[in-house]
């Protein structure tokens, strides 16, 4: 009778497992596992590096590769913590890449033409005035030649 209830615990076990989102994206998502290892490795790798220093406290503080092993694990958890919770990995969108693409063109553009740069001015500034002088003032010496 022990088996029958060990074996009926299992099996309702298994089958709570299966029906379970995050265990069936765990399966599933192969970025999720990476994720959630590279995370174990990093913060293995800065556990690993602190507990070779005599002073683990001030190696916390000091250490640049212990920082930076830390910050990769972090990065590495909150990504995993993302894709579990169904939030795809974040790519920059399309529109951000085309506007920052237009940005670029129009300094090129401006930059290399001349004409545009005026024309640009002119819209900004107002167009610019021809400015001719004349002078009031009659010469000196009675004119040229004289």
């Amino acid at each position: 009778m022990a088996n029958s209830t060990r074996a009926q615990k299992a099996r309702h076990a298994a089958s709570s497992v299966g029906s379970n989102e995050y265990v069936r994206r765990l399966i599933e998502d192969e970025d999720l596992r990476d994720s959630i290892r590279e995370a174990y490795d990093a913060g293995r790798s800065a556990y690993g590096r602190l507990q070779k220093q005599k002073r683990p406290a001030s190696a916390l503080m000091d250490d640049k590769k212990v920082h930076r092993e830390l910050r990769e694990a972090a990065e590495s958890l909150r990504e995993a913590s993302d894709r579990l919770r169904g939030r795809e990995k974040r790519r920059g969108s399309a529109l951000g890449k085309l506007l920052v693409l237009a940005i670029v063109g129009a300094v090129v553009a401006l930059v290399l033409s001349e004409d545009l740069r005026k024309a640009v001015l002119d819209r900004l500034f107002g167009a610019e005035e021809e400015f001719e002088y004349t002078s009031t003032t009659a010469p000196a010496n009675g004119g040229p030649g004289g």
